[in-house]
Protein backbone atom coordinates (compact mmCIF):
# COMPACT_ATOMS: atom_id res chain seq x y z
CA UNK A 1 0.00 0.00 0.00
CA UNK A 2 1.07 3.96 -0.63
CA UNK A 3 3.27 5.47 1.46
CA UNK A 4 1.83 8.42 2.12
CA UNK A 5 2.25 11.38 4.35
CA UNK A 6 -0.19 11.03 7.59
CA UNK A 7 -2.39 14.02 6.90
CA UNK A 8 -3.43 11.85 3.50
CA UNK A 9 -3.77 8.37 5.15
CA UNK A 10 -7.45 8.65 4.47
CA UNK A 11 -7.51 7.65 1.24
CA UNK A 12 -5.90 4.14 1.60
CA UNK A 13 -9.22 3.97 2.95
CA UNK A 14 -11.38 6.62 1.24
CA UNK A 15 -15.02 4.79 -0.45
CA UNK A 16 -14.60 4.63 -4.46
CA UNK A 17 -11.36 6.42 -4.99
CA UNK A 18 -11.43 7.96 -8.01
CA UNK A 19 -9.61 5.81 -10.45
CA UNK A 20 -6.67 8.18 -11.42
CA UNK A 21 -5.82 9.07 -8.29
CA UNK A 22 -5.55 5.37 -7.39
CA UNK A 23 -3.41 5.36 -10.50
CA UNK A 24 -1.44 8.67 -9.67
CA UNK A 25 -0.64 6.83 -6.13
CA UNK A 26 0.20 3.39 -7.59
CA UNK A 27 3.52 6.10 -8.97
CA UNK A 28 4.09 7.67 -5.79
CA UNK A 29 7.73 8.51 -5.56
CA UNK A 30 8.86 8.11 -9.25
CA UNK A 31 11.87 9.69 -9.20
CA UNK A 32 14.17 11.48 -12.36
CA UNK A 33 17.69 9.87 -12.07
CA UNK A 34 20.26 12.39 -11.15
CA UNK A 35 22.98 14.16 -13.98
CA UNK A 36 22.75 12.89 -17.27
CA UNK A 37 21.30 9.89 -16.61
CA UNK A 38 17.23 9.06 -17.40
CA UNK A 39 14.61 6.87 -15.25
CA UNK A 40 13.68 4.61 -17.77
CA UNK A 41 10.35 3.59 -16.42
CA UNK A 42 9.66 7.85 -17.10
CA UNK A 43 10.88 7.69 -20.65
CA UNK A 44 8.50 4.65 -20.78
CA UNK A 45 5.32 6.88 -20.40
CA UNK A 46 5.04 8.45 -23.48
CA UNK A 47 5.13 5.21 -25.45
CA UNK A 48 2.35 3.63 -23.42
CA UNK A 49 0.20 6.52 -24.32
CA UNK A 50 1.16 6.42 -27.63
CA UNK A 51 0.36 2.80 -28.11
CA UNK A 52 -2.97 3.13 -25.85
CA UNK A 53 -4.37 6.52 -27.41
CA UNK A 54 -2.53 5.93 -30.82
CA UNK A 55 -3.10 9.96 -32.16
CA UNK A 56 -0.36 11.58 -34.10
CA UNK A 57 0.75 13.96 -31.08
CA UNK A 58 0.92 10.72 -29.17
CA UNK A 59 3.94 9.73 -31.88
CA UNK A 60 5.39 12.68 -31.84
CA UNK A 61 6.02 13.46 -28.01
CA UNK A 62 6.84 9.63 -27.55
CA UNK A 63 9.53 11.11 -30.23
CA UNK A 64 10.24 13.91 -28.20
CA UNK A 65 10.40 12.54 -25.01
CA UNK A 66 13.60 11.14 -24.85
CA UNK A 67 15.11 12.88 -21.02
CA UNK A 68 13.46 13.29 -17.55
CA UNK A 69 15.00 16.91 -17.60
CA UNK A 70 12.35 17.76 -19.85
CA UNK A 71 9.33 18.63 -17.63
CA UNK A 72 7.13 16.06 -17.34
CA UNK A 73 4.27 17.02 -15.05
CA UNK A 74 1.67 16.67 -18.20
CA UNK A 75 3.28 13.53 -18.74
CA UNK A 76 2.48 12.10 -15.56
CA UNK A 77 -1.01 13.40 -15.66
CA UNK A 78 -1.17 11.86 -19.75
CA UNK A 79 0.21 8.27 -18.64
CA UNK A 80 -2.39 8.34 -15.81
CA UNK A 81 -5.21 9.16 -17.58
CA UNK A 82 -4.52 6.66 -20.51
CA UNK A 83 -4.54 3.77 -17.82
CA UNK A 84 -7.97 4.37 -16.75
CA UNK A 85 -9.36 5.81 -20.08
CA UNK A 86 -11.11 2.37 -20.64
CA UNK A 87 -10.37 3.63 -24.41
CA UNK A 88 -13.02 6.10 -24.31
CA UNK A 89 -12.00 9.19 -26.14
CA UNK A 90 -13.26 11.94 -23.17
CA UNK A 91 -10.80 10.51 -20.87
CA UNK A 92 -7.81 10.16 -23.08
CA UNK A 93 -4.82 12.79 -22.12
CA UNK A 94 -5.44 15.93 -23.92
CA UNK A 95 -3.67 16.67 -27.60
CA UNK A 96 -0.66 18.60 -26.57
CA UNK A 97 -1.06 16.69 -23.01
CA UNK A 98 2.98 17.74 -22.41
CA UNK A 99 2.21 21.05 -22.05
CA UNK A 100 0.10 21.86 -18.56
CA UNK A 101 -2.04 24.27 -19.86
CA UNK A 102 -2.94 21.39 -22.17
CA UNK A 103 -4.91 20.16 -19.70
CA UNK A 104 -6.92 23.55 -19.35
CA UNK A 105 -9.54 22.42 -21.43
CA UNK A 106 -9.43 18.64 -21.06
CA UNK A 107 -12.77 17.02 -19.34
CA UNK A 108 -15.52 18.73 -18.16
CA UNK A 109 -15.79 22.58 -15.94
CA UNK A 110 -15.02 21.34 -12.11
CA UNK A 111 -15.93 24.67 -10.92
CA UNK A 112 -18.93 26.73 -11.90
CA UNK A 113 -17.15 30.35 -10.63
CA UNK A 114 -15.24 32.65 -12.98
CA UNK A 115 -12.04 32.46 -11.98
CA UNK A 116 -12.43 28.83 -10.99
CA UNK A 117 -12.65 28.65 -6.86
CA UNK A 118 -11.00 26.80 -4.62
CA UNK A 119 -14.33 26.16 -2.83
CA UNK A 120 -15.65 23.40 -5.96
CA UNK A 121 -12.23 21.48 -5.84
CA UNK A 122 -12.63 17.91 -5.36
CA UNK A 123 -10.95 14.79 -5.20
CA UNK A 124 -9.42 13.49 -8.33
CA UNK A 125 -10.18 16.77 -10.33
CA UNK A 126 -7.34 18.35 -12.57
CA UNK A 127 -6.28 21.56 -11.69
CA UNK A 128 -4.27 23.42 -13.52
CA UNK A 129 -1.53 26.27 -12.50
CA UNK A 130 -0.20 28.89 -13.59
CA UNK A 131 3.69 29.25 -13.81
CA UNK A 132 6.14 31.68 -14.96
CA UNK A 133 7.20 30.26 -18.89
CA UNK A 134 4.18 27.79 -18.43
CA UNK A 135 2.03 26.25 -16.25
CA UNK A 136 1.96 23.04 -13.41
CA UNK A 137 -0.28 20.73 -13.72
CA UNK A 138 -1.80 17.95 -10.88
CA UNK A 139 -4.47 15.64 -9.24
CA UNK A 140 -6.51 17.52 -6.77
CA UNK A 141 -6.16 15.76 -2.67
CA UNK A 142 -7.88 18.38 -0.80
CA UNK A 143 -7.79 22.02 0.13
CA UNK A 144 -7.11 23.85 3.37
CA UNK A 145 -9.77 25.35 5.78
CA UNK A 146 -8.22 28.98 5.07
CA UNK A 147 -8.67 28.64 1.28
CA UNK A 148 -4.96 29.38 0.45
CA UNK A 149 -3.62 25.79 -0.16
CA UNK A 150 -4.36 23.20 -2.69
CA UNK A 151 -2.68 19.73 -2.07
CA UNK A 152 -2.31 17.55 -4.83
CA UNK A 153 -0.23 14.27 -6.13
CA UNK A 154 1.95 15.41 -9.18
CA UNK A 155 4.58 14.92 -11.68
CA UNK A 156 7.81 16.74 -11.74
CA UNK A 157 6.95 18.15 -7.82
CA UNK A 158 11.32 18.55 -7.07
CA UNK A 159 11.89 16.08 -9.87
CA UNK A 160 9.50 13.07 -8.45
CA UNK A 161 6.03 12.26 -8.52
CA UNK A 162 5.32 13.61 -4.89
CA UNK A 163 2.38 14.94 -3.07
CA UNK A 164 2.51 18.88 -2.33
CA UNK A 165 1.04 22.18 -1.59
CA UNK A 166 0.29 25.20 -3.86
CA UNK A 167 -0.69 28.53 -3.30
CA UNK A 168 -4.41 28.56 -4.68
CA UNK A 169 -3.75 32.13 -5.81
CA UNK A 170 -1.83 30.40 -8.65
CA UNK A 171 -5.16 28.50 -9.94
CA UNK A 172 -5.76 28.32 -13.78
CA UNK A 173 -8.34 25.88 -14.47
CA UNK A 174 -10.33 23.24 -12.51
CA UNK A 175 -11.33 20.17 -14.67
CA UNK A 176 -13.01 17.05 -14.24
CA UNK A 177 -12.65 13.86 -15.45
CA UNK A 178 -15.92 12.74 -17.68
CA UNK A 179 -17.44 10.26 -15.20
CA UNK A 180 -20.07 7.92 -16.55
CA UNK A 181 -21.07 7.66 -12.79
CA UNK A 182 -19.40 10.07 -10.17
CA UNK A 183 -17.32 7.94 -7.33
CA UNK A 184 -18.56 8.66 -4.28
CA UNK A 185 -14.94 9.87 -3.38
CA UNK A 186 -14.94 12.36 -5.73
CA UNK A 187 -16.20 14.83 -3.23
CA UNK A 188 -14.60 18.32 -1.91
CA UNK A 189 -12.25 17.71 0.82
CA UNK A 190 -11.18 20.22 3.27
CA UNK A 191 -7.50 19.35 5.11
CA UNK A 192 -5.55 21.12 8.07
CA UNK A 193 -2.65 23.53 6.36
CA UNK A 194 0.90 22.92 6.92
CA UNK A 195 3.93 22.17 4.43
CA UNK A 196 6.11 24.44 2.49
CA UNK A 197 4.53 25.49 -0.62
CA UNK A 198 5.67 24.52 -3.79
CA UNK A 199 7.84 26.05 -6.26
CA UNK A 200 9.78 23.63 -8.09
CA UNK A 201 7.79 22.21 -10.88
CA UNK A 202 10.02 23.22 -13.69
Amino acid sequence: MWNLPSRFAFLRDEAELPAMVHTALDLLGTKELAGTANNPGILEWAKEINEICKRPYDNWAEDFFNADSIPWCGLFLGVVAARTCQNRPERMPPNKYLSALAWADWGTPGSTHTPPSIDDICLGDVIVLRRDGGGHVFLALGVSRDGKRIFGIGGNQSDAVTIADFDAERLKAVRRPVYNRRPAGARHIVLAEKGVLSVDEA
